[in-house]
Order: structure tokens, then C-alpha cells, then sequence
């Protein structure tokens, strides 16, 4: 289940600001939105699994707090990542 070294170095050159970039609040956003969309889709087969449920609502929350700074420091970036994400902020 998780994501494999192609997927992560795909996202961090989508958004990030060179190759090397993963520590940027943008790629840390994008990591975590899709390793929660591939535990929403775990879910839809595996309904008692609530062990990995509070994981998935940690990440919901790290995602979240992150997104707040990003809005906090720079209103444009934060527009853009939520609009590529297709996240409902």
C-alpha cells in the first residue's frame, strides 16, 4: 500500500521546485493526498479495518495543519496546490 519510490519522485518533480525537492509544503500536501486516496479506496474493501482508519485520520490531520501555514504564508501558493488537488478548501 504504500507509495513506490516512481510514484513519490513523480509527484516531487510535479510539485516541487527541482528533483531533489520533498521537504517543500506543496510535496509533503501532494505525498499525503494520495497516500490518503489509496487508503479511501482500502476502506471501500475493508471495512473493519480500524487500525489503519486512525492512521488515515492522522494524515487527514497533518495534511490539514499543513495547509493552514501554507495559507497562512502565501495565499497564491496554497490556491494553486488546493486547485491541482482537487481538494474542496
Amino acid at each position: 500500500m504504500p507509495l513506490t519510490k516512481e510514484q513519490k519522485q513523480e509527484i516531487i518533480r510535479k510539485y516541487g521546485k527541482s528533483g531533489s525537492d520533498s521537504g517543500s509544503t506543496e510535496v509533503q500536501v501532494a505525498i499525503l493526498t494520495e497516500r490518503i486516496n489509496e487508503l479511501a479506496s482500502h476502506f471501500e474493501t475493508h471495512k473493519g479495518d480500524h487500525h489503519s482508519r486512525s492512521g488515515l485520520l492522522k494524515m487527514v490531520g497533518k495534511r490539514r495543519r499543513l495547509l493552514e501555514y501554507l495559507q497562512s504564508e502565501d495565499i497564491e501558493r496554497y490556491r494553486k496546490i488546493v486547485e491541482e488537488l482537487h481538494l474542496r478548501k
